[in-house]
């Protein structure tokens, strides 16, 4: 298991890096100028040049990527002699826009996401595990059609309507929470709690249909199988039968979608979620990147989404033992 680990970590690695290649060589690609973005209307050729130089872009893409690379282990110095600021290591360099070392901004956004994520994950994998099992068990009921129907509405929904609509009824119209946003826990886990209930509620409702269709088809799938019809055949309990050896097998699909998503949410794939009730999280912060051509921080959010992908499908390879002892011992 410890060599498969550091194999997994070791590949990793080696994604992270090619992500951050081809961000670094796409964003070259782009036609818009930091320097000059940085400079203002009112830009001299001197001044231009000044500020490219010390943003290090009068440099080959070569080069640049050489010493962001570099900076990652040993840390790196920007500006020129009289003004010089120094990114410690693990450094994801200093944002052209603020001249805050992005690794500063982006763990000053990241419990937002932190929160907003696990938060609705828990929600959405209990209860749609719950559902999707109830509606394979009552297999062309009233129940099952009604799950059924209801994922599909799920589906159909985006978040920004959700969200919206949610906004209006219950803070709008009733009056029964508080405008929605990010409070850390710390300072008042009330005011946590109350401004990411909406935002929660927004992600449960779109993410709920597609893990309650998806343990419902696994459900049923795995009442097919021959060791099924036996442990119905030698009399065990139902809720045995269904939770212990029908669930635990189905659960293998969902827990690969669920790691993926989990990822993602941590590393700021909600922003229209974020943007919405305005919470200021990595993904805000990944598109005014992009806005402003700033090379470091889109490199820095990427990286960041990035480990969090890849990191939920080392961490699920490795629940895949402890659900399904078929893998165990494969």
């Amino acid at each position: 298991m410890f060599r498969y680990l550091v194999r997994r970590l070791l590949a990793a690695a080696l994604i992270l890096l090619v992500i951050s290649v081809i961000t670094f060589f796409v964003f070259f690609a782009l036609p818009s100028d930091p320097a000059l973005l940085a400079c203002g209307k009112t830009c001299s050729p001197a001044r231009l040049a000044e500020i490219r130089h010390s943003l290090g872009l009068d440099r080959s893409t070569v080069v640049q990527f050489w010493e962001f690379f570099k900076g990652l282990f040993a840390g790196r110095d920007y500006g020129d002699q009289s003004v010089r600021i120094h990114c410690g290591a693990p450094c994801l360099g200093v944002s052209f826009q603020t001249d805050t070392p992005v690794l500063t901004t982006l763990l000053q956004d990241f419990p937002a996401d932190l929160s907003l994520g696990l938060g609705a994950a828990a929600v959405f994998l209990v209860a749609g595990l719950g559902l999707g099992t109830l509606a394979a068990v009552r297999r062309g009921r009233a129940t099952d059609k009604l799950a059924v129907g209801a994922a599909l509405f799920g589906v159909s929904l985006q978040i920004y309507f959700v969200g919206l609509l949610l906004l209006y009824l219950f803070v709008d119209k009733w009056q029964l929470l508080p405008a929605a946003g990010y409070t850390p826990i710390t300072q008042d886990p009330v005011a946590w709690f109350q401004g990411l209930l909406l935002p929660w509620a927004t992600l449960v409702v779109v993410y709920l249909a597609l893990y309650t269709r998806l343990t419902r088809s696994s459900m049923l799938e795995v009442f097919g199988e021959d060791y099924m019809r036996t442990a119905r055949a030698k009399g065990l309990p139902a809720g045995r039968i269904v939770l212990k050896h029908g669930l635990r097998a189905a659960i293998t699909p969902v827990v690969t979608i669920f790691g993926m998503d989990v990822g993602s949410l941590i590393g700021g794939s909600a922003v229209i979620t974020e943007s919405v009730f305005g919470i200021n999280g990595i993904g805000k912060l990944a598109v005014n990147s992009v806005q402003n051509s700033d090379l470091p921080v889109i490199l820095g959010t990427t990286l960041f989404a990035a480990t969090f992908v890849v990191l939920g499908n080392v961490v699920v390879d490795l629940v895949y033992g402890l659900v399904d002892p078929r893998v165990r011992l494969a």
